[in-house]
């Protein structure tokens, strides 16, 4: 691919130092498993540095520039042969065959999510030669047979109208959701919703009375709950009066490193007592410990042993980024903007430390490593069989379920 590919190759090498036995072996078995990831991003576009610094020095409102800024790097590359390119390159170098593709803002704002959802929408329309947005669990498996890649939608939020008349009008475009493509949400983000409390709450007050209707609902239309960003008890509450599995699609183990976007064991456990997964990030801030590849491979571990290989998934919450990315945006400048409401963090969050974005950890989680990850779980000694889950059969499990379970429209 390019340089920054092949160095954070190295790096995650260079920390793992795999035996040419166990890196053949999981280079091979990457290759033959259907790689499902359970939250993240397909590769990013480059924006139109010029595009955007005309509508800066147009007086552009800042919700005009980041709508502008956010349609290029998420569905640029369907205009662009290079950068489709390279987003295909991406997807291939990373050996992934299917992502839970965020969808949606970190909001309840209906249009805001159709929105985005709309991006992806033209992207796999204009791409479907080999990207394509998979509907149902059975076209995730029939995609990877195909050889092509697949897009299956998850939202950051659950749709709300906040006209606050009766419940059932409030969820109302939660099946509107589902009918676009959308098939998991998060429950919440990082701040209390009227759903329940984020992971970044103090207070950690569980799943509000709405919030079990919200649930209901979710699992009448067939949309997977996702209790990642949310407060641990939150997740507990969710569990218990979910009818079908929810998942935890991208978080940690809290006992390896004390970080609220991580799960505590309790949680963890409700959580896969009900059927569900409980998947593993790779923000270095979460991770803790050595902060690489290395500390990815001990969350693994740990849950594994906590939960059993049949309840564990990989959502990286990372994309690759074209390499043109940065020259592009060195040609504009814009204000630092408040943070979102909805993504808060606590002033003392390890999130904040620069101790935390040290490049070899950054680089040795990096998205297109994938193949990688795969090569320290054979090093780690777990059996084929339970990395092709890990990788991405457990996770198609629990889509199966739930799509399976849900109510005619």
């Amino acid at each position: 691919m390019n340089e920054r590919v092949e160095r954070d190759w190295q790096t995650a090498i260079s920390v793992l130092q795999p035996s040419a036995a166990d890196l053949e072996h999981g280079l091979e078995l990457h290759r033959d498993s259907l790689v499902f990831e359970s939250y993240g991003f397909s590769p990013r576009a480059a924006v139109d540095g010029d595009a955007l610094a005309a509508l800066v020095e147009a007086g552009a409102s800042s919700v005009e520039f980041k709508e502008a800024e956010e349609d290029m790097f998420l569905a640029r590359m369907a205009d662009h042969a290079e950068l489709a390119a390279e987003y295909h390159a991406a997807l291939d170098h990373a050996g992934v065959d299917c992502i839970l593709q965020n969808a949606g803002e970190e909001c309840q704002a209906p249009l805001q999510l159709i929105k985005r959802l709309g991006n992806f929408t033209y992207l796999t329309d204009m791409l479907d030669d080999f990207m394509q947005r998979v509907p149902t669990p059975d076209s995730i498996v029939a995609a990877h047979q195909d050889g092509k890649h697949g897009l299956y939608m998850s939202a950051n939020g659950v749709p709300l109208t906040q006209r606050w008349k009766t419940v059932e009008e409030e969820l109302r475009y939660v099946r509107v959701l589902f009918q676009l493509g959308v098939r998991m949400v998060h429950v919440t983000y990082n701040r209390r919703n009227m759903l329940g409390d984020g992971c970044e709450e103090l207070t950690d007050a569980g799943l509000s009375d709405f919030g079990r209707a919200a649930i209901a609902e979710l699992n009448r239309v067939g949309i997977i709950a996702d209790v990642a960003h949310s407060g641990w008890q939150t997740g507990i509450d969710a569990a218990a009066v979910s009818q079908v599995p929810i998942v935890s699609s991208h978080a940690g183990a809290h006992a390896l490193s004390g970080h609220p976007r991580c799960k505590t064991d309790e949680a963890m456990k409700a959580i896969v007592d009900k059927g569900g997964t409980v998947g593993v990030c790779c923000i270095p801030a979460f991770l803790g410990g050595s902060g690489d590849i290395a500390a990815l491979l001990d969350h693994i571990d740990y849950m594994v042993n906590l939960v059993g290989p049949q309840a564990v998934t990989i959502g990286t919450d990372l994309a690759y980024v074209s390499e043109r990315d940065a020259q592009e945006r060195e040609k504009f400048k814009v204000a630092r903007g408040r943070t979102r409401f909805e993504s808060f963090w606590q002033p003392d969050d390890p999130l904040n430390d620069p101790a935390w974005r040290e490049p070899r950890m950054r680089q040795s989680l990096a998205w297109t490593n994938w193949p990688l990850y795969t090569v320290g779980m054979v090093q780690r000694g777990h059996s084929d069989e339970d990395i092709r889950g890990i990788l991405g059969g457990n996770i198609l499990r629990v889509t199966r379920e739930v799509f399976d379970a849900r109510q005619p429209l």
